[in-house]
């Protein structure tokens, strides 16, 4: 029996190794998500009740949890250099005439995507993952072994038995930056200035389930491997030995090639889902690298391309405070309007009381502005040569924009926030998250409509919506008949709604969609959710320790046990609705194991809802095509995303496809 376990172990562990290969490396996943969730919980359970036979290249230990007291020194086995930098044409040109003047010989280049993260290498021990290290100042780094064993796209065991010390970019995707980011100002936390910057606070957090939940990629681009003669054949090699590597490269004939390709690439730049901010540029062959040699400092065989920063200089009309859901309030920029990466932009987040402080920023300064990520409008610094002579430093404001309560910075927090619990303002945010279309989406129900309602006194918090009356809202100012009937309607429609949804719509700290999701397909009864403890809150897929403190903390509360009562009483829905993990692994639909992308203007439904019925069925919908996409669903005006699934063969839906698939399914 023992060796029945080891041996099933083994076959598990070989089964998910290969599947990560095939989905991260290969980009072309082998299985449906379903089956790869049942093998790893099959593992997961095995190792636990046979720990004996947990060994480190395991799956399962790629989920953080190890937490350490300070980080280690590592000297690398031989520098990691630095590169030279051209910013134009010419200075390419030049490159490329020492590069013949050295090897008297033409020069075939590769062009590689310079990733806007931070250089890591690791090292593997007969194939197996042994250390994982920051570039630090090139001959010494950081050992952040435990918080690169978290990152999915980097294997803990190779494909090949193979000893070597493989280099690369990691980097936080920017979807994962915006995530972030958002949630940490929600929560009146310092947001991050870009994904670099997001990336190597993730990479240095020493517990790292921390890092685990930042969604880090990697990207390999150097390594010591036996028989490879030049950087294109070592790129197989690291793909084919299951290390990522990015097929954002192109292995060109001259300089004139490296030139178009880097013009191709500053036009497609926002469209990545990562941040670059250039190309490097390596003479392809490694006999002509030996020859070319080194400088003390980087490799005179490469150079990296910087593009040109995407700024634009603009003017601070005013700056506005507004008040969230959770007491944080949040200054913005309001400014002449500029074009800036593809849009006009006259907003910008000051994120916080400190940044303002910090860039000295005043009304009727000229600032200079990016966009971070190639996504946010970010005021980068003041034009001080341009600030007018009665300039003034701004007054932070002290009391609340709207119930003008003292507002105060907690304990380490940098937002100022208002903790009046009577605030008129967070009340209203509060009701509109509620209604929202990812929470439960109570349609007519807008700012305008909140407020009229909390004005009148009819609402006080969410479950007095579902006590209102016809009466009620035909009282109120612009409310007709046909309006009020609607509204009842979607208030009703509202109580059958998925437990996932009331829990997204509570507004409890730290619980997005997603926690809210996991949170509701583990324990499928909200009473079950309240008793919980926190060890078993923590162990929840993308919950851990401070969101499930959160959760505990906010369930304690004696005022959400009353709001709960409230809303039992008024028949809201307390169950999880949609198919469980493993009702999905015994349910099979159309849908199940699929990555499907949703492109154009639907009609029959919002695109929220869209997502939540088809994630219900099994199906994981995505941003982007690419060949790992097996379905789009494509509504009216369409655009690219259509275009490419079409040139990828890949399988296109209209909305009546959809709405008929949905119907099959009760949905």
């Amino acid at each position: 029996m023992p060796q029945q376990i080891k041996q099933r172990i083994h076959e598990l562990k070989e089964l998910l190794q290969n599947y990560n290969y095939a989905y991260y490396v290969l980009d072309n996943p082998s299985v449906p998500d379903e089956t790869y969730d049942r093998l790893y919980r099959e593992l997961e359970q095995l190792e636990q009740d046979y720990p004996h036979y947990l060994t480190l290249d395991s799956p399962t230990q790629k989920v953080g949890g190890q937490v350490l007291e300070s980080f280690t020194k590592v000297q690398h086995d031989s520098p990691m250099l630095s590169l030279g930098n051209a910013f134009s044409y010419e200075e390419l040109q030049e490159f490329d005439k020492r590069m013949k003047e050295l090897c008297q010989e033409d020069i075939r280049y590769t062009c590689e995507l310079k990733i806007d993260g931070l250089a890591v290498s690791l090292k593997y021990q007969d194939g197996i993952l042994v250390q994982g290290a920051t570039r630090g100042d090139g001959i010494t780094g950081e050992d952040i072994t435990h918080n690169i064993k978290t990152i999915s796209s980097i294997p803990l065991r190779l494909q090949t038995p193979l000893t070597l010390e493989a280099r690369g970019e990691c980097f936080m995707p920017k979807q994962a930056f915006l995530d972030l980011n958002g949630q940490r100002e929600e929560q009146g936390e310092a947001v991050f200035a870009n994904p670099r910057n997001a990336a190597a606070g993730s990479l240095r957090q020493l517990d790292s389930k921390i890092a685990a939940s930042r969604q880090l990629d990697m990207f390999l681009y150097a390594g010591q491997m036996d028989n490879v003669t030049s950087q294109v054949e070592l790129l197989n090699a690291l793909k084919q030995a299951g290390l990522k590597t990015n097929q954002e490269t192109k292995l060109c004939q001259n300089i004139d090639e490296v030139w178009n390709f880097i013009e191709d690439m500053m036009q497609k730049r926002s469209n990545l889902a990562y941040d670059i901010d250039g190309v490097v540029v390596k003479v392809n062959d490694f006999n002509q690298r030996e020859r070319i040699g080194f400088t003390n400092k980087a490799p005179k065989w490469a150079i990296a391309y910087k593009f040109p920063a995407e700024e634009a200089t603009t003017v601070v009309l005013d700056i506005e405070w507004t008040l969230g859901r959770t007491g944080v309030v949040t200054p913005t920029a309001i400014m002449e309007p500029v074009f800036i990466a593809g849009s006009t932009v006259q907003r910008a987040s000051l994120h916080n009381v400190d940044l303002i402080l910090e860039k000295d920023i005043r009304i009727g300064d000229t600032v200079i502005i990016h966009k971070a990520g190639d996504i946010i409008p970010e005021v980068k610094l003041v034009d001080l040569n341009k600030r007018p002579t009665d300039s003034q430093p701004y007054s932070i404001p002290t009391h609340c924009p709207e119930c003008h309560s003292h507002l105060v910075h907690l304990q380490d927090e940098v937002a100022l926030r208002c903790i009046n619990p009577h605030c008129s303002a967070q009340i209203r945010a509060s009701l509109a998250h509620f209604v929202s279309r990812q929470a439960m989406n109570i349609t007519g129900l807008g700012d305008k409509v909140s407020a009229k309602l909390f004005d009148a006194q009819l609402v006080q918090d969410v479950a007095d919506l579902y006590t209102l009356t016809y009466d009620d809202l035909i009282g109120l100012d612009k409310i007709k008949d046909k309006s009020a009937n609607k509204l009842l309607e979607s208030i009703h429609a509202s109580k059958k709604n998925s437990l996932e949804r009331l829990l997204f719509g509570l507004g409890i700290r730290h619980v997005g969609v997603k926690q809210a999701s996991e949170l509701a397909k583990h324990f499928e009864q909200l009473e079950h959710l309240v008793s919980a403890t926190q060890e078993e809150l923590a162990k929840i897929e993308g919950v851990g320790v401070v969101v499930a403190e959160s959760i505990q903390n906010y369930f304690d509360l004696p005022e959400v046990k009353r709001l709960l009562d409230k809303l039992k009483q008024a028949q809201v829905n307390f169950t999880y609705l949609g198919l469980s993990k493993e009702n999905l692994d015994q349910k099979q639909t159309v849908f199940s194991g699929k990555t499907i992308v949703l492109t154009g203007k639907l009609e029959y439904l919002n695109r929220d809802q869209a997502i939540e019925y088809i994630t219900n069925l099994g199906g994981k919908v995505t941003n982007s095509v690419s060949s790992k996409t097996d379905l789009v669903i494509a509504g009216e005006q369409a655009g690219s995303k259509l275009e490419k699934a079409q040139r990828l063969n890949i399988d296109i839906w209209d909305e009546a496809k959809l709405k008929e698939i949905l119907e099959q399914n009760n949905m």
